[in-house]
């Protein structure tokens, strides 16, 4: 039975449908339109193409960041909702581990990049062993000048992923430095590397709750930093 996956941690919409061995159907779009115009139509054209029915659905995955607040939240509000209407599980899914996921290379360090703002991202380090992929460092928020002299300095050749990596591609080449970055096709987030783990973490008996599940910020939006800032003031 299929898992359905969903992507909306960045500005990538992505839809997919995988058994345990097989992709059987990927939607995968960057446009400016937003993913609240696209999700639900994409859902219903990937079931429709796949000839799969929404009540043949095993579960129901969705990236949970870090990534876009906005996408988040709707990724996460429409894959919460299909799971409690369908009586399916929810799983869900670290968007880092995800990208990483998709590029089964060893002998490598896989850093995955997303945009965390004001010239920060939301970084990782993986490497794959013996068919698993290993966490060397955890997800966190770091500027980008400064992650990428910690990853020119490793021993071990590294392969950036990411819409950071392809944001600043020029400032890496123009700098020349001893890191890689993956082809168009695997830089990007993809619901394929999402469906395809969660049905791992669903073997493993990793479901979420539809009423508990909350998106991986990692960082305050700048929503709350300006409000904290000026009830501070407020308060002083």
């Amino acid at each position: 039975m299929p898992i359905l996956a969903i992507d909306t941690a960045t500005l990538v919409s992505g839809v997919a449908l995988a058994t345990a061995d097989t992709l059987i159907a990927e939607l995968t779009l960057q446009t400016k339109k937003t993913h609240s115009e696209l999700l639900m139509p994409h859902i219903a054209q990937v079931l429709q193409m796949a000839e799969v029915d929404k009540h043949a659905l095993q579960a129901v995955a969705v990236s949970i960041g870090p990534g876009s607040f906005t996408g988040l939240r709707i990724g996460l509000a429409t894959a919460k909702a299909l799971a409690y209407a369908l009586k399916i599980p929810l799983v869900g899914v670290p968007t880092l581990p995800a990208l990483a996921f998709a590029c089964p290379v060893p002998g490598v360090v896989l850093s995955p990049m997303l945009d965390a703002q004001k010239g920060n991202v939301y970084q990782a380090s993986y490497r794959w062993h013996n068919r698993e992929l290993q966490e060397l460092v955890p997800p966190r928020v770091i500027a980008f000048t400064d992650v990428l002299k910690e990853l020119a300095a490793m021993d071990t050749p590294v392969l950036l992923l990411g819409e950071s990596a392809a944001a600043y591609r020029e400032v890496i080449q123009a700098k020349g430095m001893p890191v890689m970055l993956a082809e168009p096709h695997l830089i990007m987030s993809r619901a394929g590397s999402t469906a395809v783990l969660a049905h791992r973490l669903l073997d493993n008996g990793k479901i979420s709750d539809p009423f508990t599940l909350e998106p991986l910020y990692i960082r305050r939006s700048e929503a709350e930093e300006l409000w904290e800032k000026r009830c501070g003031t407020a308060n002083e």
